[in-house]
């Protein structure tokens, strides 16, 4: 790692992972800091940032992140520094990705104020694009594959979960069931930046589906915000493509998948029927109490 005054460059040639602060933190950072936190990797890598601790200066007045103490973060886009992150205030920011092997934060720090401690980020030098489960397949960019003789169900998610995706990015979900099973899939988030259809006209990210490995027309393209919702294939096989492209990012998708015998119906998971009574049980309650209160004020 190089350092001067507050400007740092790591390099993953170094350490593959450490830790990042703002000047003088954990106590509070001088006024008018300015300061560069540059990251370099090789090849396939990417930075993934998860942030710690996060508390800067922040006026009344809500005026946003602008001109205010502000973090942001900049990826290489065709050659050139873009913007993807602002972060400002005290709430604790979701993790964040570089869409290749450069990352650049930028922390101006105007105000300061004995309370603003500044901020503590872990970074790593990652080629698993932050997805924790599956087994990663080394021979594609992004790609991971399910098996059901190795877990009957389980969850995927998109790249960086729960932050936004990477741009320019592009990730392949196998899941392989044995020869008389299908797979079933039940996305219980799904924010993928786009306007349906979800073509390269309107610059959309998507999410789409197939029974081979080749692209299947069947069940169509998914983008925008949506609600839950479910997706089952036709035979043992099933391929789930993610791609975002280098212009405006969403939160992803978080989904469970499960391999079924090809005659059974879908069950919903047993916490998940529980869940959903116990919501409905709980606006019951709040009903009936909301009842009585009106009730007693009226006596």
């Amino acid at each position: 790692m190089h350092s001067s005054s507050c400007h740092q460059e790591f390099n993953s040639d170094g350490l593959k992972h450490g830790t990042l602060t703002s000047p003088h933190y954990p106590a509070a950072y001088p006024p008018n800091t300015h300061c560069h936190y540059e990251f370099f990797g090789r090849g396939k890598e990417r930075i993934r940032l998860i942030f710690q601790d996060f508390f800067l200066y922040k006026s009344t007045d809500g005026s946003g992140c602008t001109n205010v103490d502000s973090l942001q973060a900049f990826v290489n886009v065709d050659g050139r520094l873009e913007n993807v992150a602002t972060f400002c205030g005290v709430d604790l920011p979701k993790p964040i990705m570089s869409n290749g092997p450069k990352l650049m934060l930028e922390f101006r720090g105007t105000h300061s104020s004995r309370h603003s401690r500044g901020f503590k980020i872990s970074y790593s030098f990652v080629e698993n694009f932050g997805i924790s489960t599956g087994r990663q397949l080394k021979e594609f960019p992004c790609a991971f594959v399910y098996n059901s003789s190795e877990s009957r169900n389980g969850t995927f998610a998109s790249p960086n979960s729960p932050g936004p995706y990477p741009r320019d990015t592009e990730c392949s979900y196998f899941f392989h069931g044995g020869q008389t099973e299908k797979v079933h899939l039940y996305f219980t988030h799904f924010d993928v930046e786009g306007v349906l259809p979800c073509e390269a006209v309107s610059a959309s990210d998507y999410v789409e589906f197939s029974n081979s490995m080749t692209e299947d027309n069947k069940y169509g393209r998914y983008c925008g915000q949506m609600k839950e919702f479910h997706v089952e294939s036709e035979r043992s096989f099933f391929k789930v493509t993610f791609r975002s492209n280098d212009r405006l990012d969403g939160t992803g998708f978080k989904a469970m998948y499960q391999f079924l015998e090809a005659t059974d119906e879908y069950q919903a998971p047993i916490y998940d029927k529980a869940s959903k009574t116990l919501s409905l049980f709980g606006e019951l309650l709040l009903i009936s109490l909301a009842a009585t209160l009106l009730y007693l004020y009226h006596l």
